[in-house]
């Protein structure tokens, strides 16, 4: 994802290996990937990035959308080294980091990023 519109960010150290699932993020997995958006209440930014991936999600078979509310996930959000909304991470199939982006997405750069994980 470009910079400035969904700048990309190193996670914290072993974030490649960190696996997220069901229990932690409220909703389940796509079949092939997942668009996890940490979003807060008065995010501007958010609300425009939750429709591009949203239609994303649509657009390609076996990917799911989990919208995060980062006040109500307060430990998982340090726990990523999430510091501003919104955040982007892009899952695989068994739910690993293979992508992190902070501010609003391009629909072309979510797709392209979305390579990685499928």
């Amino acid at each position: 994802m470009r910079a400035g519109e969904g700048e990309r960010r190193s996670g914290p150290p072993g974030e490649g290996d960190r696996r997220l699932g069901a229990a932690e993020l409220g909703a389940g997995l796509g079949e092939r990937a997942t668009l996890v958006q940490f979003s807060s209440a008065f995010c501007q930014p958010c609300r425009a990035t939750r429709r591009t991936l949203a239609e994303v999600a649509e657009m390609v078979d076996g990917v799911a959308h989990v919208e995060v509310d980062a006040e109500e996930r307060l430990a998982l959000v340090r726990e990523l080294g999430i510091v501003t909304t919104p955040t982007v991470l892009v899952l695989d199939a068994g739910g690993r980091v293979v992508r992190r982006a902070a501010g609003q997405p391009r629909k072309v750069d979510v797709i392209a990023a979305l390579g990685a994980a499928v």
